[in-house]
């Protein structure tokens, strides 16, 4: 039995700490781990789910709850959202930045900070709540706006959770605004790109590259046909 519950875990760092990407196995798999008398970095890795939230490569975003848990010392431990800055703070250690990291990268970081005050400290990173994943739907569409999503999302699919297209919509005229990092010095260190779709490739076309997977922050614009004609 305790083995069962241990493999619910995702992810682990020999020497480091564990990572863990869903809050309502936290209290079972350490007490479980706690009873036995094992020790958390002795977990192995369990299969991953489906969804793309709860996987090893989630990046952490700002507005995402994360509970930092410092195995047997509960004054380090903690409950944190991530700040607009895209950074956590800690007991004894301040602000960490967490932004852009998975929950794996995370745990190192803390560990290695908690290194100058404990000699072998053991963290694990539960995700609680994922509030940075969210994409906006902008235009003619019939119900525009903030969408969180909690697994991976095409532009077909966003389009579908803002109601489809409304009556003066250009739907081959669809642009998709996305900050990505720059690369050889273009952009910038970051810039915004845009990726241009049309409803009518992406529906007849075979193979059509345009209905992307979206990510984090990406803006999606339907313009009126009004618009387009008057260009």
């Amino acid at each position: 039995m305790i083995a069962l519950c241990l493999g619910m875990m995702i992810a682990t760092m020999s020497g480091g700490g564990s990572v863990v990407a869903a809050e309502e196995t936290r209290a079972s798999v350490m007490a479980a781990a706690d009873k036995a008398g094992a020790h958390p970095g002795t977990i192995e890795r369990a299969t991953e789910k489906d969804s793309m939230i709860v996987t090893s490569d989630y990046i952490i975003g700002p507005e995402d709850v994360l509970e930092i848990i410092v195995w047997r010392n509960a004054d380090l431990s903690k409950v944190v959202t991530v700040r607009p800055d895209g950074k956590i703070s800690l007991p004894l250690i301040g602000d960490v930045e967490a932004t852009g990291l998975t929950p794996s990268q995370l745990t190192q970081k803390i560990v290695e900070r908690l290194k100058q005050y404990k000699e072998t400290p053991t963290v694990s990173v539960i995700l609680q709540q994922v509030n940075s994943y969210a994409v906006y739907v902008l235009g003619e569409v019939t119900k525009p706006g903030r969408y969180s999503l909690k697994s991976k999302t095409t532009l077909l699919q966003a389009l579908t959770n803002a109601g489809g297209f409304a009556p003066l919509a250009a739907r081959n005229k669809i642009v998709i605004f996305r900050w990505a990092e720059g690369q050889n010095g273009q952009n910038g260190p970051t810039g915004e790109i845009k990726l241009k779709a049309s409803y009518d490739d992406i529906v007849l076309r075979d193979n059509s590259p345009q209905n992307v997977v979206l990510r984090p922050g990406d803006t999606v614009v339907v313009p009126s046909e009004t618009m387009v004609l008057t260009q």
